[in-house]
């Protein structure tokens, strides 16, 4: 009995000694020699919810990566900023746990190597689209669901923190699902990258919240203060100086000071023949129409320079606003792809007029949505309390990722329309309408989209008193 004694005894020494030198519990032994701070970096490393982080980032992120590489180009550059994204909070978490809990202004510092990640992704989102820009947008628009790190209680504006990476999700899925759609029976690799982007987020980071994070990331209250990282540069570099508001050039007085002012200058000026004096006379090679160099045919150049010009709209200025509290406005969108309405409720309605090739998320339920003259435009909402309208549009998408009881489609010429499990049982009403396509999901949870196209042709037979009105089916050879 003593013997047993006196070695629990012995075993309990060695662990306390052991906790003690790497710092664990609190406790600093510097008389041993140890390292604090590296002992306290090693014991959060260790720790269960990082070991956890980094499994999630060897299977889900290795996954996309592996059907990255297969693809090349843009798709495995994005990717690679995605892993680089994952990484960097990764690297914040271990941080957090050795950190007191920051105010505002230092928690913007403290995450800015995670927003520096994802603005690399939203940066090659711009300019010229790409022809992998369907990747490009899904994969940027998914590094939101990182800024879950970032909650700080209920009262900080956002959502719960696995709420908070399902919807950004729900953002990124509209582009997902295009990836799916346009390569299903293309190339399996690009089904397989979009397959793995989605398991990433849900339900890898997802589960992985829920399991450690679910009131968000636990700060170390008796941690050292937060930082920003320091600034890359050589050691005991000064800071350089902020740029002067004004330049040194604007500030001297103007060389004209002196001279007369006003129209009575001007047209002394002109009298005197002084403002024409310097101008050199134009010969018959100079003119126009006699220069070899410029021709009637307009250069690659010079159309691409144009097709690059911001576009506005004829009708009127851009506009998103509530307008009275009731009805939100969105009107003469051109180009726009970031459109969002978040703060909604189910007494609003949504009004969409004159938009061109742009997309608007509606981020919460709504009384009706109603789709007009509209070209290229995609809409994503989650529910829909009345009926979600499109009329006098052409090649619009739209997905319900809620519920909608009823979608009209009225003199429309191209219609795609995505419908989750939850919105089923929606009815669809089509008129003088043609090009309509609804996309459910598949019976398996993984499986591919199933496209139905709604007929558009129909034969009226007169039977019996009365006509009877079937769709036309064709059927080959």
């Amino acid at each position: 009995m003593e013997e047993s004694l006196i070695k629990r005894l012995e075993a309990a020494v060695t662990r306390l000694e052991g906790i003690s030198s790497t710092g664990g519990g609190g406790v600093t032994t510097l008389s041993r020699g140890g390292d604090f701070s590296a002992g306290t970096d090693a014991a959060a490393s260790s720790d269960p919810s990082i070991l956890a982080y980094e499994d999630l980032i060897s299977q889900c992120v290795g996954r996309a990566m592996s059907a990255a590489e297969k693809i090349g180009g843009p798709v495995l550059d994005v990717t690679k900023i995605v892993a680089e994204a994952f990484g960097t909070q990764k690297d914040l978490l271990v941080r957090i746990k050795q950190t007191q809990k920051p105010d505002m202004a230092g928690l913007a510092g403290f995450l800015k190597p995670l927003n520096d990640v994802t603005m690399k992704a939203d940066a090659m989102t711009q300019g010229r689209r790409s022809d992998f820009f369907n990747h490009l947008k899904a994969a940027s628009d998914s590094l939101s669901a990182l800024a879950w790190i970032a909650f700080t209680g209920k009262d900080c504006g956002m959502s719960m923190p696995i709420a908070h990476v399902e919807e950004s999700w729900q953002m990124a899925e509209f582009y997902n699902n295009k990836v799916l759609v346009e390569y299903r029976n293309k190339d399996a690799n690009h089904v397989e990258w979009a397959k793995a982007l989605k398991e990433l987020y849900l339900p890898g980071l997802r589960d992985y919240v829920k399991s450690h994070y679910a009131l968000g990331p636990v700060w170390n209250a008796s941690g050292k203060p937060a930082s920003a990282p320091p600034a890359k540069g050589p050691p005991g570099a000064p800071a350089p100086p902020p740029a002067p508001v004004f330049s040194s050039e604007s500030s001297k007085p103007s060389s004209s000071s002196n001279q007369k002012q006003g129209m009575s200058a001007v047209f002394q000026q002109l009298s005197s023949g002084a403002v024409t004096s310097g101008l050199r006379k134009v010969t018959d090679d100079m003119k126009t129409k006699n220069r070899a160099d410029r021709s009637g045919a307009v250069s690659s150049i010079e159309k691409e320079t144009r097709a690059t010009k911001p576009a506005f709209s004829k009708t009127g200025p851009p506009k998103l606003e509530l307008q009275m509290g009731r009805k939100w406005a969105v009107e003469n969108q051109i180009g726009k792809k970031d459109l969002v309405i978040s703060d909604c409720d189910a007494k609003q309605s949504v009004y969409v007029f004159g938009c061109k090739d742009s997309v608007l998320q509606i981020q919460g339920k709504v009384n009706n949505i109603t789709i007009d003259k509209c070209t290229k435009m995609g809409v994503v909402f989650t529910d829909v309390v009345a009926a979600f309208e499109i009329v006098n549009c052409t090649n619009v998408e739209v997905q319900c990722q809620g519920s909608a009881p009823t979608v009209s489609v009225d003199n429309t010429t191209g219609c795609q329309l995505y419908l989750n499990k939850d919105s089923l049982e929606t009815a669809i009403t089509t008129a003088k309408s043609s090009e309509i396509n609804v996309m459910v999901p598949g019976t398996y949870p993984d499986g591919d989209w199933v496209e139905h196209a709604l007929p558009q042709q129909y034969n009226h037979v007169f039977t019996e008193g009365k006509f009877e009105t079937t769709p036309v089916s064709h059927s080959g050879a």
